[in-house]
């Protein structure tokens, strides 16, 4: 396990993220390779319940307001 995958974990505990948040944190990541299509899917698959739809679309604009060093995060969540 990377030290980065081991600190969004910790951040994932610490802001008690749901489900819906932690996969668009890991999709939309500092990570220099894409997220996989199956990550894709099942993001894609939680927005049709009305809870998690609101949860993924919070952090879908959490992570298109990022800017700086978080520059990954924006262009992912664009792609």
């Amino acid at each position: 396990m990377t030290t980065s995958a081991l600190r969004r974990q910790v951040k994932n505990i610490v802001h008690n993220y749901s489900e819906a948040e932690i996969k668009v944190r890991e999709a939309t990541s500092n990570d220099p390779w894409g997220p996989s299509s199956s990550l894709m899917s099942e993001i894609a698959d939680l927005t049709f319940n009305v809870v998690a739809f609101a949860e993924v679309m919070g952090m879908v604009w959490k992570r298109l307001n990022d800017s700086g060093k978080n520059w990954r995060h924006v262009y992912k969540v664009n792609s």
